[in-house]
């Protein structure tokens, strides 16, 4: 099997959601290509494509054949190709708007002449020459993308946004001049000669205004990157033979010494070495509070130092640093489609052709069917129809708002994959949480030894302790540590086995002990000494008991505590307050993990369940109909988090887990648990509103302009406020999307 890798593309010059299929189509035909995903809002093409595939040269010579820009491959330390372009853009549409403005403004007042007595001694047939002057550069020069778009659809033999500004400017533009040269053909077939030079100049202004203004709003949709990557300071500085030296960002590797001063951002992932201070963290985990880095504690890229000084030994740089991967993963997320718009790009392959039907429908009607029928009036609402028709919007609509949604999720330490899985989230029925190291610190605590009679608790913890010296399990940890601070050291064991999910097994000095779980030593038919009752009354006080074993049977147990994470009680509140069901599922037993379900308020727990039957949950769940989210964070909850509708990884756990996981929360807080979900509700609400916005603009304003209202009110749409209308529905999609960011610092209250 060929293995599939994944490149980012900028693609300049796409105005539409029929530009974003016509891209998505053309890339798909490339040898090796096997999926595109054309983002408008972000400019960018995400392809999937397998090892022989044609390569970037052949995608540039499509993409530029196409007519269309090929911008590169985005690089974080070059700026993002795409924001570049759409500074340039800018810059170029605010001259070309200033000069259509003021063209506009003296071609309306000559051609409305009679309006104007002072403008009154000129010559009708001079003024007339002086408003074809004038709107020729205003539809050639300030126009000229719309009809080179219009161009280089045709000869595709496809058309987009472009086609219809063009044809409607120069529709209106060629009547005139032929108006103005030729007014003798117009009398003698008894038309009147009139003129709409300013329709022309204003239609055109008036959309590229609606672009400025689009390009000005699509560019704060990218603050989330823009700030992750102005994380990153430029230079760091290193210890080489004791003295200090800055160098560029770039020339920093693995091993070196970096030197942090107060106030100065940290230059790489690593360790501290020396010295001590208090670290802002926010960038990862978006808590305020900063935290005590000290000999041994991990620091992070882009976080930045409050107080002290210390010196770290860089272990991740440049692209490998955790700050990297966020980057990476926002940018992906910005760049991936929700289902959802699925539909709008359905629509977006056929809705320019439906408009140029209704157009000449619409020119054919007024022609002919009125007893005040003429070509002036049939002209003018011909072009009004093709002006409001507004297929930017239509592709504006989703992509801006996971922009922005997925911007305030990393703003927050909540990194969410992509649009399939906002649109999953706010589907969602039941939220499954892992107990351990999840719901609890991950931490667990001796608090309780109980012997069972005869038996010398020095031997208890010295078999304890030296089966326990060679388990990774948390438990372990925590016994080993109480029997060290006891004095008590692990001897030699033989033999060592671990028995996922119940326990472990070794021979010391040729005796076999067990250490595990009560259903661990009835299955190996151990007698249990009496001990039953004292392990059902730490149940109760949701303690978890692990028992020692040896010939004669359990020599005592250990009762372990793990407690809750301040956070947790009050993220389950607000789940529930969401409607959402709630599941707790870990190894312990039933009566440990029934107390600690009653703290918190969970009424389903599902207890004594394996690592490898996490999964088997999950499924029986999605079966009976319910989407479902798994909380987790170690190795054994991967295959519960990829199966889950949603996984949700908290960051501080595994690789292995954030990997299998939809959406990773760099923080401890289980609040961000509702947050994620509340803020992909926010989206999703935020993307129908888009999708109705951009829809309503023409299911209403279509049929206005085309002349639905005539009839019962008189009322007719003249081309300008046509091409206003259109304007400002990408405006308004554009700005809804980036009201997301206002809730930005409430998004987890519903």
């Amino acid at each position: 099997m060929k293995s599939s890798e994944v490149i980012h593309v900028a693609i300049g010059g796409m105005t539409c959601a029929a530009c974003v299929r016509r891209v998505e189509n053309a890339l798909r035909e490339l040898s090796g290509v096997t999926d595109v995903a054309v983002n408008l809002a972000t400019s960018r093409a995400t392809i999937t494509h397998d090892e022989s595939w044609a390569g970037l040269e052949a995608l540039k010579e499509l993409v530029e054949a196409e007519g269309y820009r090929y911008l590169g491959v985005p690089d974080l330390a070059q700026g993002d190709p795409a924001s570049l372009a759409r500074e340039e853009e800018i810059r170029d549409l605010k001259k070309k708007v200033a000069v259509g403005a003021i063209l506009s403004v003296i071609i309306f007042f000559g051609t409305m002449q009679h309006w104007f007595s002072f403008l009154m001694a000129i010559p009708r047939e001079a003024m007339l020459w002086a408003m074809f002057l004038l709107t020729t550069p205003v539809v050639f020069w300030v126009g000229d993308r719309f009809i080179s778009g219009a161009l280089k659809a045709a000869r595709r033999k496809t058309t987009d946004m472009n086609t219809l500004v063009a044809v409607g400017a120069l529709s209106a533009y060629i009547y005139s001049a032929l108006a103005t040269f030729y007014p003798r053909f117009f009398a003698a077939a008894e038309l009147e000669a009139h003129v709409y030079f300013d329709g022309a100049a204003i239609i055109i202004t008036l959309i590229l205004l609606g672009r400025l203004l689009e390009a000005g709003a699509k560019g704060k949709t990218s603050l989330a990157i823009q700030r992750l990557v102005g994380l990153s300071p430029k230079t760091a500085r290193i210890l080489l033979d004791g003295e200090e030296k800055d160098i560029p960002l770039d020339e920093l590797v693995t091993g070196d010494v970096v030197v942090v001063r107060p106030g100065e951002k940290i230059a790489a992932d690593g360790e501290v070495v020396s010295g001590s201070s208090l670290v802002d963290e926010s960038m990862l985990t978006g808590e305020a509070i900063p935290v005590t880095k000290e000999k041994g504690a991990g620091v992070f890229a882009g976080t930045i130092n409050k107080t002290g000084s210390f010196n770290f030994r860089a272990a991740k740089v440049g692209a490998a640093t955790t700050l990297a991967e966020i980057i990476r993963l926002v940018e992906a997320a910005q760049g991936s489609k929700a289902p959802i718009q699925r539909l709008a790009d359905r629509l977006a392959s056929v809705f320019v052709p439906v408009v140029f039907l209704i157009a000449i429908i619409t020119f054919l009607i007024w022609y002919y069917v009125p007893a005040e029928a003429n070509f002036s009036r049939a002209l003018l609402n011909f072009v009004s129809v093709l002006v409001i028709a507004c297929p930017c919007a239509l592709g504006l609509a989703t992509p801006t708002a996971i922009m922005v949604g997925t911007g305030v999720g990393a703003k927050r330490g909540i990194l969410i994959r992509g649009g399939e899985i906002l649109e999953k989230a706010h589907q969602l029925t039941y939220v499954v949480f892992d107990k351990t190291g999840t719901l609890t610190r991950g931490r667990p605590e001796v608090t309780d030894l109980v012997c069972a009679p005869g038996v010398d608790e020095n031997r208890l913890l010295t078999a304890a302790l030296s089966v326990e010296a060679r388990s990774e399990h948390p438990l372990a940890a925590a016994i080993m540590e109480y029997g060290r601070a006891r004095g008590v050291r692990p001897g030699e064991v033989e033999g060592f086995e671990a028995i996922s999910g119940r326990g472990a097994r070794a021979q010391i000095n040729g005796e076999q002990y067990l250490v595990g779980n009560m259903s661990f030593l009835k299955r190996e038919g151990v007698a249990l000494n009496g001990l039953e009752a004292a392990a059902a009354r730490l149940a109760m006080e949701a303690k978890t008991c692990v028992f020692v074993a040896g010939k004669e049977g359990a020599l005592g147990l250990f009762a372990l505590s793990d407690r809750e994470k301040d956070s947790a009680l009050e993220a389950i509140k607000r789940l529930k307050v969401m409607g959402l069901k709630l599941l707790m599922i870990t190894g312990d037993n039933q009566a440990t993990a029934t107390a600690m379900a009653g703290r918190l308020g969970i009424e389903e727990v599902m207890a004594e369940v394996l690592p490898a039957d996490k999964e088997k949950v999950i499924r029986q769940l999605q079966e009976r109909g319910e989407v479902v989210a798994m909380v987790g964070d170690g190795i054994n909850d991967a295959p519960a988090l990829a199966r889950a509708d949603i996984g949700i990884a908290i960051g501080a756990g595994t690789d292995v887990a954030i990997e299998a996981s939809g959406i990773t929360l760099m923080t401890e807080d289980l609040r961000a648990v509702a947050g994620s979900i509340s803020l992909s509700r926010r989206t999703m609400k935020a993307i129908y509103q888009n999708l109705f916005f951009a829809s309503i603009y023409n299911i209403i304003g279509i049929p206005v302009a085309a002349g639905a209202l005539y009839p019962f009110f008189g009322l007719l749409l003249t081309p300008e406020f046509a091409a206003l209308a259109m304007a400002m529905s990408s405006v308004s999609v554009v700005s809804n999307s980036l009201r997301l960011w206002k809730l930005g610092d409430r998004y987890w209250l519903d």
